[in-house]
């Protein structure tokens, strides 16, 4: 059944377009205005797929009738997914590893691909003690081309780092994976947020910088 669109406002300096609809019920926005066809301008786009198309829209339009608080609807993506943003990323993923176990071989990306030849890979993993074994069992090695450290529980905490494992991807994208009782990530919530994934950012400059090799 198509959805009934309501509209919200018309740049008042182009006649009816571009438009900006709202869907009654839902937090779906809809935008009628003229397409992006320069070939130059649509290779900018990040890695659109066969149903999207861009239009363009005036700062005014979306400043008068855009939405003017800020709700976050959380993201949510599968394992498999999460594992193919490492072997997609354009520069570089740094992760937090927080727990004290992970199911299979003690590591939470462990089922992840490995990054592409040239991107930066980098992990801190917290443990009891910096003198102590991995409690997870193998013991915090690096794989090829990964800058690992590890950091001790009580400085994180002084640190006031995050409580849960993070990733961050290309310093914009922010993955949670959310464990079950049996220490196997069911599914994973991005972040896209700039102030949010700033928060992680800053986080991860403190856990850097005091972790060691």
């Amino acid at each position: 059944m198509a959805r009934r669109l309501s509209k919200v406002g018309t740049n008042s300096g182009n006649g009816n377009c571009p438009t900006l609809y709202e869907v009654p019920g839902t937090d779906d926005y809809v935008v009628q205005g003229d397409t992006v066809t320069d070939p130059a301008e649509l290779t900018q786009l990040h890695r659109p797929t066969e149903r999207e198309s861009a239009v363009v829209v005036p700062r005014e339009l979306l400043a008068n009738f855009g939405p003017k608080e800020p709700v976050r609807v959380a993201q949510w993506i599968s394992p498999e997914e999460f594992g193919e943003m490492f072997t997609t990323l354009e520069h570089s993923v740094w992760g937090l590893e927080t727990r004290r176990r992970y199911a299979s071989d003690g590591r939470t990306r462990a089922r992840a691909g490995r990054p592409a030849p040239g991107r930066r890979f980098e992990r801190v993993r917290l443990v009891d003690t910096v003198d102590a074994p991995d409690p997870a069992g193998s013991g915090p090695r690096a794989r090829a081309g990964e800058d690992l450290r590890i950091l001790s529980r009580e400085r994180a905490a002084e640190l006031a780092l995050p409580e849960g494992d993070f990733w961050i991807f290309d310093s914009r994208v922010v993955a949670l994976p959310r464990f079950g009782a049996d220490d196997v990530s069911s599914r994973v919530e991005l972040i896209t947020n700039p102030v949010d994934v700033l928060r992680y950012a800053q986080a991860r400059e403190a856990a850097w910088h005091h972790a060691v090799p």
